[in-house]
């Protein structure tokens, strides 16, 4: 039996009600795993490049890409290790449940000038929610609105939703 799941899960919720926003072009997808929202953007015609640290993932990745017809660049990297972005790269830096704090900065400086973030995560409140979380990797009240301080905001939301998950979510331009 192979370890490669079939198909990703469906994207995120947040990325199918915002994607008219996105300009078509280059997508980072940071922190990508098993490749669900990076393949839906490139059905949907942009051009994905996704970073994971799990081989796995990346593995499964490009084996979604593939049965779904389209293609994608994936990469195994450290993201909290020696990862690196080159400046203006991207029209779109994607990344869900994931955060490392040191990383914002490089995401600033790959977006080429009008690109867009899109980054939603786990709030401190989601330490109240099954598992309790390193606090390091939750996000405080509005902070995505300050780590994009300088961007145009598009769409945000911060809060509990479905009764179990404690999220912020940020579109955002940079100007």
């Amino acid at each position: 039996m192979s370890s490669i799941p079939e198909y990703p899960e469906e994207p995120a919720e947040f990325l199918i009600r915002n994607l008219l926003l996105l300009p078509k072009g280059k997508v980072l997808d940071v922190a990508m795993g098993n490749g669900r929202n990076a393949v839906f953007l490139a059905r949907n015609g942009f051009h994905v490049e996704g970073v994971d640290l799990s081989q796995e993932a990346v593995a499964a990745a490009l084996h979604a890409a593939q049965k779904a017809g389209v293609s994608i660049q994936a990469r195994i990297a450290d993201l909290e290790a020696d990862f690196t972005i080159l400046e203006q790269t991207y029209d779109v830096i994607i990344c869900f449940h994931y955060l490392h704090r040191p990383l914002i900065p490089l995401l600033k400086q790959g977006l080429r000038r009008n690109g867009m973030i899109m980054y939603e995560t786990y709030i401190i409140d989601q330490a109240r929610f099954g598992k309790p979380r390193n606090p390091d990797h939750l996000l405080r009240h509005n902070e995505l609105l300050e780590l994009f301080q300088g961007f145009r905001c598009l769409r945000y939301h911060e809060g509990i939703f479905e009764d179990r998950r404690a999220v912020a979510g940020i579109v955002a331009q940079k100007v």
